[in-house]
């Protein structure tokens, strides 16, 4: 629903009746759970507040005994006196206020790294589920655009709030001393300031969660499309100009909701504004009655006046106060709502650590669905604009339809199209074991749950149903850092980060020595080739290591297995796509590292099905056939008929 034009009071009725601000006692409270570390500096703060409230007042005073006293009895000593106080307060009120600035600086940058801390390890903890039903954009978004709008929550607003409730508060008890009938006079007219800020601040707060999710839907599309994948990908089918219009829609949905939220909250201070004008014209009326008639002397009435504007400037902030205070938190419910997702794979307090392991894996009727999330583990649920256009809602967390895991060139129980959305089930009633050092083949069409198997190994997702035991330890019953430190996995997708070379091997083993890197590398068969480059183990791969082949990236990948040096290995054998030296490269590197292993391979070559002590034949997530390539052959099912299919003309060379 659109409000363009000059439309903004059915934009204001629309938008008032869809949100109301709801700022609960338990948001305050993870709110000052965050400021509670920085007690002092908040201690600071608020005593410089009052020591500012206090200097504040005095200014007035001093021009009502300049006009009332110093000049009339033409008092020199007392107007040189006034004059330097009109200088020192000011000064001392500066000083003052750096002091606040210096404190107010520590909370605030302080609780960007908390908050920002919070999240990135919450993040960290979450499962491959999490970031296949979340955009990296908007993650970034809640890293940075929510996080700063928390911290401005606490060092902006409340501390305004605070400043301006001690600040009216004091203004009225001096202007009562002055007098009480113009006091009445000037706070008639509060009504008229509570008013309209009730019904703007529902607005403004919806405005401004709605600029949030436009932002991080805008860094969303940009994260998409300007990392190195996504460039290529627009460049090869020539679609600048569709992302060019997707982006503009995005960046035109921030540019009006800013536009919105500016010409909202200026009528609504132009309001405010010629109320105070309203309220200040009439106690100058009624108080210049009163100087007429000499009940009034003339500096009391300037005074007056000083402190009638010292007190509409800080009402006027406390009137719109709840307006953004009720904004500001919205910041602080979208970290939050990141923090409450759930850990989807976590581990219990009493979690064994492993202890040198054998590499005996068993499956025990196994079944998983990656539609079965056990709880929300992504985003809330907001609007995505799709690339036709059209406004669509993508449900996220327990509602959402799988999980997006591919596996190979089709989709593993998962995804976004054909069969994959009705089958339930990825795997079902699965049952297997491997024993340590045995090399396992895993063989199957596409979509079959060959990935979805190799995911449950390293705990990625846990089963839906059933137990995956490693050395007869329930996965889920043993630390996660144990567990790692016991399995290596080479992905078909291989991801290096924008670092150097040894920095991406290092990754693996940060304390490992120069020589076992060197060494890691040359039994992936990739030494030669950094050895040649200009800056060797120090060159910079670039994003995702694209400036090395796709070859060349899986040498590194495995040299990085390597130098783990796991007692299981996991490996999704893609070499289908490489020439043929990368690919024997790659397979004299993959038989010494398989070696004294427990591996288990998602076959796509015949020599490494040929190597496999057993071959596991999966079809629809169920394991229908296991053997070896000759007892498979024999019973003439799945496995003979890929066979004859896809594998029967590769070459054979197998050592082992």
């Amino acid at each position: 629903m659109g409000f363009h034009g000059g439309n903004w009071w059915a934009f204001i009725r629309y938008d008032e009746q869809q949100d109301r601000p709801q700022v609960s006692r338990d948001l305050l409270r993870r709110v000052w759970d965050f400021a509670r570390p920085y007690y002092r500096q908040v201690t600071v703060l608020l005593v410089t507040i009052l020591v500012i409230t206090g200097l504040s007042l005095i200014p007035p005073l001093l021009i009502r005994d300049l006009i009332d006293n110093a000049l009339p009895n033409q008092n020199a000593r007392r107007l040189n006196l006034l004059a330097l106080g009109m200088v020192v307060v000011p000064l001392l009120n500066g000083l003052v206020g750096v002091a606040q600035r210096q404190a107010s600086a520590e909370v605030g940058e302080g609780i960007i790294y908390d908050l920002r801390r919070a999240l990135y390890e919450h993040m960290q903890r979450m499962s491959l589920r999490f970031f296949t039903e979340t955009r990296t954009g908007e993650l970034m978004s809640r890293l940075n655009n929510d996080v700063v709008g928390a911290q401005r929550a606490v060092t902006s607003t409340l501390v305004t709030i605070i400043s301006n409730v001690i600040s009216v508060i004091s203004t009225i008890v001096i202007m009562l001393a002055l007098d009480w009938r113009l006091t009445v006079l000037g706070l008639a007219v509060l009504p008229l300031f509570v008013l309209p800020a009730r019904r703007v601040g529902r607005i403004l707060r919806r405005i401004r969660r709605r600029s949030l999710e436009y932002n991080a839907e805008m860094n969303a599309v940009m994260n998409e499309t300007l990392n190195v994948s996504g460039a290529l990908l627009v460049k090869l089918f020539g679609r600048e100009e569709m992302e060019m219009d997707r982006f503009s829609e995005q960046a035109a949905e921030v540019r009006d909701i800013g536009v919105r939220s500016a010409v909202i909250g200026r009528w609504f201070f132009m309001m405010l504004s010629v109320v105070s004008a309203i309220g200040a014209a009439v106690v100058y009326w009624v108080g210049g009655h009163l100087v007429l008639r000499e009940a009034f002397t003339i500096g009391t009435i300037v005074a007056f006046g000083a402190y009638l504007r010292q007190l509409y400037g800080p009402l006027m902030s406390i009137t719109n106060a709840p307006v953004e205070f009720a904004q500001s938190m919205v910041s602080f419910e979208r970290v939050f709502e990141v923090l409450d997702i759930p850990v989807e794979i976590g581990q219990p307090e009493d979690a064994a650590v492993l202890p040198p392991v054998e590499g005996r894996i068993t499956f025990d009727n196994v079944s998983f669905s990656y539609e079965d999330a056990g709880g929300r583990v992504g985003l809330a649920e907001i609007a995505r604009f799709t690339r036709s256009g059209s406004e669509t809602l993508v449900k996220r967390g327990k509602d959402a339809q799988n999980g997006g895991q591919a596996e190979e060139d089709g989709q593993d129980g998962a995804g976004t199209g054909g069969t994959a959305f009705e089958r339930q089930w990825a795997l079902r009633e699965v049952r297997f074991q491997i024993q340590p050092g045995e090399l396992v083949a895993l063989v199957g069409p596409s979509g079959a749950g060959k990935t979805t198997i190799t995911y449950l190994i390293p705990r990625l997702y846990d089963p839906t149903e059933g137990q995956v035991l490693l050395d007869g330890y329930d996965l889920r019953e043993v630390t996660l850092d144990s567990l790692a430190d016991n399995i290596g996995m080479v992905t078909q997708d291989t991801y290096l980060f924008y670092d150097t070379i040894r920095a991406n091997l290092l990754y693996a083993r940060p304390e490992a020595s120069e020589a076992e890197m060197v060494a890691a590398a040359k039994a992936a068969n990739i030494h030669d080739f950094v050895a040649g480059l200009p800056d060797q183990y120090d060159t910079v791969v670039g994003e995702r290591g694209y400036r090395l082949s796709g070859g060349e990236r899986q040498r590194i990948a495995i040299a990085r297995v390597i130098l783990k040096d796991p007692r299981i290995l996991v490996l999704d054998e893609a070499t289908s796509h490489l020439d043929s030296l990368s690919e024997a490269l790659i397979q004299e590197a993959l038989q010494r590292v398989m070696q004294n292993r427990t591996s288990l391979v998602i076959a796509h070559r015949l020599a490494t099905i040929l190597a496999a002590d057993r071959i596991l034949v999966l079809d629809e997530g169920r394991l229908v056939e296991e053997g070896t390539h000759a007892e498979l052959l024999a019973q003439g099912g799945l496995y003979a008929t890929l066979y004859e299919t896809q594998f029967r003309e590769q070459p054979v060379d197998v050592e082992r």
